[in-house]
C-alpha cells in the first residue's frame, strides 16, 4: 500500500512539469468572433423574407459560437412551437459544424446523440461558418418541410456571408 502511494505521488510529480510547459505554450486568452446585432438581423430578416416568398411564415433563430441565441424573429402565423424547434436546429448546426439535414441517420443506438436535449436532427439548421471561422448557427422551422426550412436558413445565410468573408483578417 506504502509503495502504491509513492508510486502514484512520483508519478504525479512527473507528470506536473509537463504540463506546465504545455499550459506555457498556450496563449492566456483566446478571441471568438461574433456577429454584429445588425449582421445577425439582416440573416434572420433574409430568412423571414425568403420564407414569405414561398407563401410561409416561420421562425429564424441565430445563435453565437457559445450557443446562446442572439436573434429570434417569429413570423406573425409562425406557430409557437417554432421558436423552440429554430433553436434547436441553429444550436446542432453549430455544435456539428454541420448542416442538420446532412445529420439524418448518422447516429444510431441505445444512447444517440439526437436524444440529448437541445439538439434536433431535422432539415433547416446551418452552421454559419465562414473562411474556416464559426460564428455560430442559423434555424428555421415552421415550413411544411424541412426543405423549405433550409432554403430560408441559406437564404438568411447567403445575405451575410460575402460581407463576412470581405472582413475576414
Amino acid at each position: 500500500m506504502q509503495r502504491r502511494k509513492l508510486l502514484i505521488s512520483v508519478l504525479v510529480l512527473l507528470a506536473f512539469p509537463v504540463s506546465v510547459v504545455s499550459a506555457a505554450d498556450q496563449p492566456l486568452s483566446v478571441n471568438i468572433k461574433r456577429l454584429s446585432l445588425d449582421t445577425a438581423l439582416t440573416a434572420a430578416r433574409a430568412s423571414i423574407d425568403a420564407c414569405r416568398k414561398e407563401g410561409v411564415q416561420i421562425t429564424v433563430t441565430i445563435i453565437d459560437r457559445g450557443g446562446h441565441p442572439q436573434v429570434v424573429l417569429r413570423d406573425v402565423l409562425a406557430m409557437d412551437v417554432s421558436i423552440p424547434i429554430s433553436r434547436d436546429k441553429a444550436y446542432t448546426a453549430m455544435s456539428f459544424n454541420a448542416p442538420t439535414g446532412d445529420l439524418e441517420g448518422r447516429f444510431k443506438g441505445a444512447y444517440s446523440v439526437p436524444k440529448t436535449p437541445g439538439l434536433l436532427i431535422a432539415r433547416g439548421g446551418l452552421p454559419i461558418n465562414i473562411g474556416g471561422t464559426i460564428y455560430g448557427g442559423i434555424g428555421v422551422s415552421g415550413a411544411p418541410s424541412g426543405e423549405i426550412d433550409e432554403k430560408c436558413a441559406q437564404a438568411g445565410l447567403d445575405a451575410i456571408s460575402d460581407d463576412l468573408e470581405m472582413s475576414a483578417e
